[in-house]
């Protein structure tokens, strides 16, 4: 809550509840339950929200590093991948290279003036009353929707069924198109290409 002069504001505790820790059995079965995939659904359903209200009015030069998702910045997450996942193997550097700067003209084709949540995944989820509270902006910039979907559903420690990504996906579509309308083939096939930067952003991170 803040003041209208924008001088004071409160906070409110929401407590030590994690998405993470909610969905704790179904992780571990790959089993989940009704609870655990309803509070899946309301969180997938407020990421367009985020995306498209969130960048309404928003002054994208204050974010940082970097004020949007660009060739740069793909490059980069792409050389932790070589350099930390690929450098003890036998590679060819320049066709490497030659494959990364396809993939960057790829992801940049879906390009638009949304806000890229960047690091949505269940940890940065809190639970409070039931219902879903986001956090963790710090690296949010200019971007495609596609990369917070591919960040949340191929989470690789929340363990979700491939059932499940489809009723998710579906989920987010639909609330999706409340805000643009939605392609489903463009967007399946475009999703595809940032599911593989992510898990090679995380295989090079980690």
């Amino acid at each position: 809550i803040r003041s209208e002069d924008d001088i004071y504001y409160l906070q409110e505790d929401l407590g030590d509840s994690l998405l993470f820790n909610a969905i704790e059995k179904g992780r571990k079965t790959s089993v989940f339950g009704e609870e655990e995939k309803q509070l899946l659904r309301k969180t997938i359903r407020l990421l367009p929200a985020v995306q498209f209200a969130g960048a309404d009015g928003m002054d994208f030069s204050y974010c940082y590093p970097q004020a949007e998702f660009n060739s740069r910045s793909i490059l980069w997450d792409l050389n932790y991948f070589k350099y930390c996942f690929l450098k003890a193997t036998d590679f060819q550097e320049d066709r490497l290279e030659d494959d990364f700067q396809k993939m960057a003209d790829v992801l940049l084709r879906s390009s638009s003036a949304t806000f890229m949540y960047r690091d949505f995944q269940s940890r940065n989820v809190m639970i409070k009353d039931n219902e879903p509270w986001l956090i963790d902006f710090q690296g949010g910039r200019k971007g495609p929707v596609y990369y917070d979907v591919a960040s949340f559903l191929w989470q690789a420690k929340a363990n979700y069924p491939d059932s499940l990504r489809q009723e998710l996906l579906k989920e987010y579509i639909d609330a999706l198109r409340k805000y643009q309308p939605v392609d489903e083939a463009y967007f399946y096939a475009q999703l595809r290409h940032f599911v593989l930067f992510r898990t090679m952003q995380v295989l090079g991170a980690y």
